[in-house]
């Protein structure tokens, strides 16, 4: 009877440990990026009554008598299935769909979440603002002027600079592409300005200096008169300006004449080279055909005993040789040709920024640009449940979890994020409904154990009567 008593007292007290992980689970149903916890049972050490006995030649073999000596926890495990994804509209809001959990930093302590409530505090940092822990990543480099994240090296806090600016720059390139149609009238001498008119195509396209400052670009293409499949290209930069800005051209590495080149097209309508005057066996016929112009820059220099000005250089890139889809072309069709693309732009201001499902956040300037200005890193591990809870919804690492694997998502079985959204609970109120049901039963039934023994051991201390 006394085994029974302990026995009782061992099912009371761990049913109740199971009925605090069940009152954990329901009162975090709407913590966002909470993993539940499941309690399991076994039986504690049995007494043996009598050992077993192997078979005879007369007999057959005796099993053991035990009595058990109660129960005991078996494990509280965290379990971590995808959560229900709530969608918020928030810019800064991240969930993770899949494997992974984000890296926060408090020091040199590092702590794992779910929880992807995040936001930016007045230094640009990128925070859980509940706690003021860093979100880590891999900050944007500009090596060479191109963009790198390298996510080779470890990961660091990262800044949305909201504000902040966004250098101009000098356009390099403008790319040209279309049609210039064939049956282009050639302008007769002394034409009126309607024949001018009707036998040329302006192509007209900002672009800007190392200032930042915006100039228009003016390309007037004309059908040579003396040379079939031939066009005259006349480049100006702010022609209607008062100032001017003296254009110059130049093919190959050679000075053009002037600030005007030619084109020529096979009988196919493809382009074949650039040159300048009458040169037409120099200049360029393989690979891109690329026409620097060369301009002034008024007001550019910081000594004005100094005369002249700062000179711009980009390419006008007309296309490859040869190509009837990437370059200007000469068929039949109405001339379509244009500037589609510079990479030129003034100073602008981040007024936004978006985060990708790889977790590359891309600022927003007023300028027009996007530029990547960093990534947020993910961790995964060997044993994710034997993460520690630390609090707030985070985790540390322990013995058995194994040790972070930080790196992008989408590499090494990693999620991927979506933004504008959370991660909530993956708690189900309807099983834990049912398992507290069971485990009140289980309770009531061990307290019946109890006092059950109590009243055979009351009925022992009445036979004396």
């Amino acid at each position: 009877m006394m085994r029974s008593l302990y026995s009782g007292v061992s099912g009371l007290q761990n049913h109740q440990v199971k009925m605090d992980v069940l009152g954990n689970n329901i009162a975090n149903v709407n913590t966002i990026g909470f993993k539940k916890g499941r309690v399991t049972f076994q039986d504690m050490v049995s007494q043996n009554m009598s050992g077993a006995a192997k078979p005879t030649e007369e007999l057959g073999g005796v099993n053991p008598k035990q009595v058990g000596l109660g129960m005991s926890v078996a494990s509280i495990d965290t379990i971590h299935t995808q959560g229900s994804l709530q969608t918020t509209g928030v810019r800064e809001d991240l969930a993770i769909q899949g494997e992974g959990f984000f890296v926060l930093k408090n020091g040199d302590k590092e702590l794992y979440t779910r929880a992807g409530a995040f936001g930016v505090d007045k230094d640009g940092t990128f925070v859980n603002p509940a706690s003021g822990l860093k979100v880590q990543g891999w900050s944007a480099e500009i090596i060479d002027g191109q963009t790198i994240v390298n996510t080779a090296s470890d990961p660091g806090d990262l800044y949305i600079p909201i504000g902040g600016k966004d250098a101009a720059r000098a356009t390099t390139e403008v790319e040209y592409a279309c049609n210039l149609q064939k049956t282009t009238p050639v302008i007769p001498e002394n034409a009126s300005a309607a024949e001018i008119a009707e036998g040329t195509w302006t192509v007209t396209k900002d672009v800007y200096d190392s200032f930042g400052e915006k100039h228009k670009l003016r390309v007037d293409f004309v059908k040579d008169p003396d040379f079939n499949n031939q066009w005259i290209a006349t480049a100006t930069i702010d022609a209607e300006s008062a100032a001017g800005s003296n254009a110059r051209i130049s093919i190959g590495g050679a000075e053009a004449d002037g600030d005007q080149f030619r084109l020529q097209f096979d009988n196919f309508g493809t382009l074949q080279r650039a040159f300048s005057g009458d040169d037409i066996n120099g200049g360029i016929n393989t690979g891109d055909l690329n026409v620097q112009i060369t301009y002034d820059v008024q007001g550019s220099n910081v000594d004005t005993a100094v005369e002249g000005f700062q000179t711009q250089t980009f390419n006008l890139n007309l296309g490859e040789v040869g190509s009837n889809t990437s370059s200007i072309t000469q068929y039949g069709s109405s001339s379509s040709t244009k500037a589609f693309a510079q990479d030129g732009y003034s100073m602008g201001y981040l007024e936004n920024f978006q985060i990708d499902q790889s977790g590359n956040i891309t600022g927003v300037y007023s300028n027009g640009t996007n530029r990547v200005l960093g990534q947020v890193a993910l961790a995964t591990f060997t044993n994710p449940g034997g993460l520690e809870k630390a609090g707030e919804t985070n985790f540390v690492v322990s013995n058995n979890s194994g040790d972070a694997n930080i790196g992008p998502s989408g590499i090494a079985g990693k999620g991927k994020f979506i933004s504008g959204a959370l991660e909530m609970s993956n708690v189900d109120l309807a099983g834990e409904f049912t398992d507290m049901i069971v485990t009140q039963r289980g309770f009531q039934a061990n307290s019946k154990t109890i006092t059950t023994s109590d009243q055979m051991l009351q009925e022992l201390l009445t036979l004396k009567r």
